[in-house]
């Protein structure tokens, strides 16, 4: 930034001098006390005026580039002797950008290979009638929301080494929200299928009678033998779930909205955080669901173009 103004106010000087010149400004002594410029700037300036007709930079009078443009074609391969510092601007002229990779869960060949199987066979589901479902942990003391400061280095919020979360199952239709349960215990299969049987059966049956299905991931809990049971006897109907695919349930994205705005609400310790998260759950617009829903859809077709790698929504 400090080099950047320094131009600028080079840029403005050579100007200045050049303007009092077409005045028929000659001294440099004289413009230097007018225009408060360096003499020593102003009579550089004043020679080069008479000797090249003007005050433009002239490009290309520093030390020569190391690497030429056959070099930028390969310059990961050439056994050439540079600085990592030129190595960096080669790769900034040549449009990269120094990033940290966004963390997502690796998918196999054959995980690839069967969310698009998934998707060609699902793209055309009718979604209104099924119910996602998620579980989730809240973390108390979240820091992922920006602000605009003039001191930004100064902006601080105190974050404890340990912080307490709570965990979440949640589920959803078209239609709106079926429930929210949070939990301070590690999930099994026994506790999953009591919440199953005390926050889905009823608000199911209540939007859909025995017309609905119910998508859940692959995880351990889900899959164990006293919740294949419990399903097998009290849903009508499963979907089948590609393993490793958080990105196609829209439930996922219901829980990004929600911890954002349980975040704005500052909860300071982990009851606060409990009554935040139902209160904002309960809020969630019909619109934002439903949209949620129909994106079904597309999240089907953007699987299948991009060959089952992971999409964002």
């Amino acid at each position: 930034m400090k080099l950047k103004v320094h131009n600028t106010h080079l840029s403005t000087h050579r100007s200045v001098i050049l303007h009092y010149y077409n005045l028929g400004h000659r001294c440099a002594a004289e413009i230097a006390r007018q225009t408060k410029i360096p003499v020593l700037t102003v009579r550089y300036n004043l020679v080069k005026i008479k000797k090249e007709g003007g005050v433009e930079h002239r490009r290309g009078n520093g030390r020569p580039r190391k690497i030429t443009l056959e070099d930028n074609r390969a310059i990961a391969n050439r056994n050439l002797t540079v600085s990592r510092w030129t190595v960096q601007r080669q790769l900034h002229r040549l449009g990269y950008e120094n990033v940290l990779p966004r963390g997502t869960p690796m998918l196999t060949n054959e995980q690839k290979e069967r969310r698009v199987q998934w998707a060609l066979a699902h793209k055309d589901d009718d979604w209104n009638r099924t119910v996602f479902s998620d579980e989730t942990s809240y973390q108390l003391f979240r820091n992922t929301i920006h602000r605009w400061s003039k001191h930004a280095q100064e902006e601080k919020k105190r974050i404890p080494k340990n912080r307490q979360k709570i965990m979440v199952w949640g589920a959803f239709t078209n239609k709106g929200q079926i429930s929210c349960y949070s939990f301070r215990t590690t999930m099994d299969g026994p506790l999953y299928v009591e919440i199953l049987r005390k926050h889905l059966l009823n608000g199911a049956r209540k939007q859909f009678g025995s017309r609905w299905r119910y998508q859940q991931d692959n995880d351990p809990k889900h899959t164990s033998k006293i919740a294949k049971q419990f399903l097998e006897k009290e849903v009508p109907e499963m979907i089948d779930w590609p393993s490793n695919s958080p990105d196609i349930n829209p439930i996922e994205n219901m829980w990004s909205i929600l911890k954002r705005r349980v975040e704005k609400q500052n909860p300071s310790n982990i009851d606060e955080l409990d009554q935040f998260l139902h209160e904002e759950w309960q809020k969630v617009e019909t619109n934002i669901i439903n949209n949620l829903v129909n994106s079904m859809k597309s999240r089907c077709l953007a699987i299948i173009d991009s060959k089952g790698e992971r999409i964002n929504y």
